[in-house]
């Protein structure tokens, strides 16, 4: 087996198992090797209450499907495909086979968002639901799905932007991936999404002798990704600072943060670095197949370590709250990190307190919502969905 320096190939059904166990488990990455995680001193009673609620808010996530196979919302099959991938995850298997009435309807549904151009979608948002609804049809693991992913696979690279001469990354924006449609600028969210889905269909296309299936261009997209992170040594741009506050974390695409101030003394903007999409810079960093050594993946570690909270969402208090749950039981898993070292000298095992914070959010019913709806987050379905994904990995690692 020819082993790279920034990643490794695995072949067929080796490779179908490894890629479906890391995802459904979210086992980490040591440099770049997948690795399985032997937890000697397993905490079974934590691990008992997170499958209870588990299976508690997958029992309201059923009851809540629309006769058509859909969740909450019919335009955006996002949703729906993050039901089916928290589903599909769950620790015991007992939906796995794909057999239950619910699944094979929300599959269907799916596939019925399939366009010719091979996106899945309805209208609106082409990247963020194919990348999405992508991860669903990955982890049904049904050989029928596999053209159907190798052409989304080949919409999502096709949405890299490359906007001047080729590769040369002139655009601020080039290298990166957007919503698509009239959202002309890539993100951070986004492209993370897309590394993510590529990622994990990459050993599809490596049989790839008629040339049909494209492949992305990794420097200029680890340049766009670079170019959002607060890190002078490696970021090109003016904004980009090296105050401690912010070093080494991201804003949401280069120029813009979701987190702004103004300096008292200059006036000018000061492009804070935020928690969910500094989760989401290291996600994608590791996406990109980058080593865990390199600087600007330590830097970002770095910058989470540093600003480490369950109460919030650094820099953005409850806004976006579950998704950086989310991006959190992800990153920090495929990081390959069991405890995180803080700034006092403590050392927290992140993986029982993440667990207990969404345990103890639980409503009576199954479900999870959070009180601010920004980035949709009133929507019950979508904050259920990620929250169950997050402890599926957190049960794995438990």
């Amino acid at each position: 087996m020819k082993k790279k320096k920034s990643t490794i190939r695995l072949s067929g059904m080796l490779c179908v198992l490894v890629v479906f166990a890391a995802l459904m488990s979210g086992e980490m990455l040591r440099g770049n090797q997948p690795v399985l995680r032997l937890n000697m001193e397993s905490d079974i009673s934590l691990k008992n209450e997170v499958i209870h609620a588990i299976e508690k808010g997958l029992h309201w996530v059923l009851a809540q499907q629309d006769a058509e196979g859909f969740w909450s919302q019919r335009e955006y099959p996002a949703i729906s495909a993050l039901a089916l991938t928290a589903l599909m995850g769950e620790p015991r298997g007992t939906y796995r086979t794909g057999t239950h009435p619910a699944i094979q309807k929300g599959y269907a549904y799916l596939l019925r968002c399939v366009k010719s151009d091979g996106g899945i979608y309805s209208e609106h948002l082409a990247n963020y639901n194919t990348a999405v609804s992508m991860m669903a049809l990955q982890v049904a693991n049904n050989p029928a799905y596999k053209e159907i992913l190798l052409h989304a696979r080949n919409f999502l690279i096709g949405l890299q932007q490359d906007s001047k001469s080729q590769g040369k990354g002139e655009s601020l924006y080039d290298g990166g991936i957007g919503y698509g449609g009239r959202y002309k600028h890539s993100d951070m969210s986004n492209t993370m999404l897309a590394l993510e889905a590529i990622y994990y269909t990459q050993y599809m296309s490596e049989d790839n002798k008629s040339g049909e299936w494209k492949q992305l261009d990794f420097p200029a997209a680890i340049q766009f990704i670079q170019r959002c992170q607060n890190l002078p040594s490696h970021n090109d741009q003016a904004w980009a600072t090296g105050d401690p506050k912010d070093k080494g974390g991201f804003i949401y695409f280069p120029g813009n943060s979701k987190k702004e101030e103004e300096d008292p003394k200059s006036g000018k903007r000061i492009l804070r670095s935020y928690g969910s999409i500094s989760y989401a810079g290291l996600l994608s960093y590791i996406y990109a197949r980058m080593d865990k050594n390199d600087p600007r993946v330590k830097a970002v570690y770095d910058w989470l370590r540093a600003n480490y909270t369950l109460e919030e969402n650094p820099g953005m208090g409850n806004q976006g709250l579950f998704y950086y749950y989310h991006t959190m039981a992800k990153a920090l898993s495929l990081y390959g990190v069991d405890e995180i070292l803080l700034e006092d000298g403590r050392k927290v095992n992140w993986r029982k307190e993440l667990a207990l914070k969404l345990l103890n959010l639980q409503n009576k019913d199954g479900y999870w919502v959070n009180e601010n709806n920004r980035w949709w987050e009133k929507d019950p379905i979508l904050v259920t969905s990620y929250t169950l994904i997050a402890l599926d990995i957190l049960y794995k690692g438990l």
